[in-house]
């Protein structure tokens, strides 16, 4: 496994800043703001970070050991890749760059309904060895066919997705134009004028289209016309009955992202659920709600019933440690990621898993935490 990592972008404020001058305004708006007010984008990364770690420094200390087992599966780290839509958009053939990173550093990776390429692109990557999250479609017969494929893909875990009832109120997206492909307006030319390379690359890996639902597009779709299809499409609410149908379905692990209260934790115990992501879709939702460690630490009461994971406001190795130490069982981080890929290019996903195996091994030396779960013994506030 290879750990080395460009020395020009050690933190993860220096992907970000160097993604902000690759890629055009409207894509980067897009990976990194949240909803309304941005209230709970910051509220995630702010109280994530006021969580504090006791060391132990003069404990007998024989290293340490990062792996971590998730529903029968041994992974080299305690974090994955967590879903995100539009990735294509945001850098060219990005969910490809980042499937074939967690396949080499031995961790999860997680496809959207919603991302740029299709399930079974990802699966040649992964050899199977991938997540998918769904956005729960309108018509029984298109859930089934994914279903479907995504068995015959071998796909590891099923992510049932909660958070989205309603798309959250963006307003850069809005003022952007942002839709799929985005709106030509003179503004938008000038930015992708702006940014040559990721202009061409672009045009190497060809204009970006939800790959998973193409199957299900009527064909001569203009263009313009498929945000109508996507909301005629998909239903993002989920239910009692719509989970259970789905759990008689699928015989794989299932997992539930965006629980952020103890009553829809219980349904998920109820209706037989493996797991469930503590998430706010990482602030782009409900700018009212509260941050996801916040909603972590509500939760932890499910521990010994359910695989308990986090993500929304996780960015580098020190807020893995973190959340950890609040109790996750497992973390996931989105933008991150992207910022490494976009600022990077094809070596964005093997530098941004590098770079927070790096960084949470030396929090771990540092407070003398051999195992990663040890670390709520390290707990402080």
């Amino acid at each position: 496994m290879n750990l080395e990592y460009s020395q020009n972008y050690p933190g993860i404020d220096d992907l970000r800043n160097k993604a902000k001058s690759r890629i055009p305004n409207f894509a980067f708006e897009y990976l990194d703001g949240g909803c309304n007010e941005d209230v709970n984008l910051y509220r995630n990364t702010t109280e994530l970070r006021e969580v504090q770690l006791k060391p132990f420094y003069l404990n007998d200390y024989d290293g340490l050991d990062m792996s971590t087992t998730l529903f029968g599966k041994t992974y080299s780290a305690p974090f994955g890749v967590a879903p995100v839509g539009l990735q294509g958009l945001i850098w060219p053939n990005s969910p490809n760059i980042l499937a074939k990173a967690a396949k080499e550093h031995n961790v999860p990776f997680i496809l959207s309904t919603v991302s740029t390429s299709a399930i079974e692109d990802i699966a040649k990557i992964t050899e199977g060895d991938f997540w998918y999250q769904l956005y729960h479609p309108a018509e029984d017969v298109l859930r089934d066919d994914i279903l479907r494929r995504l068995k015959e893909a071998n796909c590891d875990v099923l992510v049932i997705l909660a958070d989205v009832p309603s798309f959250g109120f963006r307003p850069r997206d809005i003022r952007n134009g942002l839709a799929m492909p985005p709106r030509m307006t003179l503004k938008n030319i000038l930015q992708i004028m702006g940014r040559p390379n990721w202009a061409f690359q672009t045009l190497v890996h060809g204009q970006p289209s939800f790959a998973t639902l193409k199957p299900y597009m009527p064909k001569g779709l203009d263009m313009g016309q498929l945000g109508a299809f996507m909301n005629k499409t998909f239903s993002g609410r989920l239910n009692r009955d719509r989970i259970a149908t789905i759990r008689d379905k699928w015989q794989g692990k299932l997992v539930i992202k965006g629980i952020a209260s103890s009553e829809d934790a219980q349904l998920a115990v109820d209706l037989g659920l493996d797991g469930m992501i503590v998430s706010n879709h990482g602030g782009r939702q409900l700018d009212a709600g509260e941050s996801a460690v916040k909603s972590l630490a509500n939760l932890l009461s499910f521990k010994n019933k359910l695989t308990v994971m986090m993500d929304s406001g996780i960015r580098s190795g020190a807020d893995v440690a973190r959340a950890l130490a609040v109790g996750a069982d497992f973390t996931f981080l989105g933008r991150t990621f992207m910022y490494s890929v976009a600022a990077l290019g094809n070596k964005g996903g093997q530098h941004a898993m590098a770079v927070l195996k790096h960084q949470l091994k030396q929090v771990m030396e540092q407070v003398c935490c051999e195992r990663v779960g040890d670390f709520p013994k390290h707990f402080i506030r």
